[in-house]
């Protein structure tokens, strides 16, 4: 091998290994964001249907009257 293509070969390393660190934060950043969201999400969902619970009774569905 000669010189050259060994530093080729070097940069090349170097800029993969860069890559896959700021790959690697990104998907750390994305995870931290899901897990927010799905709090979130079973906070909605635990409010909604205590909502439900204490809604009472739905009204009937009838016809207007003029029909």
């Amino acid at each position: 091998m000669t010189e050259e293509r060994i530093v080729r070969l070097e940069e090349t390393v170097a800029y993969q290994t860069k890559t896959i660190d700021e790959l690697s934060d990104q998907v750390a950043q994305q995870w931290k964001k899901i897990e927010s969201l799905e709090k979130k999400f079973e906070l909605l969902t635990d409010r909604f249907l205590e909502l439900e619970e204490t809604a009472g009774e739905r009204p009937a569905i009838t016809k207007p009257p003029h029909y």
